[in-house]
């Protein structure tokens, strides 16, 4: 068992970012039993879960553009997704083997319709806060492990803000998977090295 300390965050295991879902990553599903075998060796476990409303701005439809290509937000460039995890969907649901009986916490984000939302901790603004700080602090949290999906979107999102707010922090690549989009895995791990999280 960890210590009390250390907490676990399980980002956006979903049907969406499964094979068959709207916005597959690879092997998604291939992390479910893994995570399920970990959590049971922290105390604190949060889940994130990718809850937008229709026509959200990030998705490509809403501008009549192509999946994957970029356009400029208020906040910086943003990647037009296909039309995914759209609240109350079952592409929204988190995967059916995942065990969500641990998680102390749900965080759901990209609920704003006029900002996404990549880390558990901020909108992709950077400044628009989910809570999940104060939330780890009052528990007593000052490190975190990280898994889940996209490793280099949501989870590289996540742990780059943690360690900017001063968690210790390890992503456990062999329980992550990568859309990897021009090079966007190469890029995410770098950064996180660069900021000083452990990759497992």
């Amino acid at each position: 068992m960890k210590p009390a300390h250390h907490a676990l965050i399980v980002v956006d295991i979903q049907n969406d970012f499964c094979p068959d879902g709207a916005l597959a990553v690879a092997g998604g599903d291939s992390i479910v039993s893994g995570v399920n075998a970990l959590m049971g060796k922290f105390a604190t476990v949060v889940l994130t879960q990718d809850w937008h409303p229709a026509g959200h701005s990030s998705f490509a439809s809403t501008h009549g553009a192509a999946p994957f290509s970029e356009m400029r937000m208020s906040y910086g460039p943003q990647t037009l997704w296909p039309d995914h995890c759209i609240q109350g969907s079952t592409g929204a649901a988190f995967h059916k083997g995942l065990n969500t009986d641990p998680a102390a916490l749900v965080i759901r984000k990209g609920m704003n319709p006029a900002v996404d939302s990549y880390s558990a901790f901020f909108e992709n603004d950077r400044k628009t806060a989910t809570g999940l700080e104060g939330y780890l602090r009052g528990r007593g949290v000052t490190e975190v492990t990280i898994v889940g999906l996209a490793t280099d979107f949501c989870v590289a999102y996540s742990a780059l803000d943690a360690a900017r707010l001063g968690f210790k922090v390890t992503v456990l690549m062999d329980l992550c998977r990568a859309i990897d989009l021009g090079g966007s895995l190469d890029a995410a791990k770098a950064q996180m090295v660069a900021a000083g999280v452990a990759l497992d």
